[in-house]
């Protein structure tokens, strides 16, 4: 959410769905107008540039199209693991790719 007020303890955002709401941010400290935050369950947990925000944000937009039924219009903000190669699985999950056997 992007922080449209702050208060000590407490920042009011406007969070991906246009709604304004107050949450708690004393896991983050002080906010400033125009921060990004990342927020679950009214609490921030952490602050975000805008650049990340955007992938969350397009992430989440994914997430919500496919528990509707309409995952095919979406693009994802990342390379989907079903479309990496063997040894971009492989060093996503930090292990050796795998030789195949004879």
């Amino acid at each position: 959410m992007r922080v449209l007020d702050s208060r000590p303890g407490a920042a009011l955002g406007l969070d991906r769905h246009g709604r304004q709401r107050w949450i708690d941010t004393a896991l983050i400290g002080e906010c400033r107008v125009g921060d990004w935050l990342l927020a679950f369950l009214d609490a921030a947990r952490e602050r975000l540039s805008a650049e990340r925000a955007a992938e969350i944000d397009a992430t989440l937009a994914l997430l919500d199209a496919a528990l509707l039924g309409d995952a095919s219009s979406q693009d994802a903000a990342f390379t989907l693991p079903s479309a990496m190669s063997a040894e971009d699985l492989a060093g996503l999950l930090g292990q050796p790719l795998a030789k195949e056997q004879p």
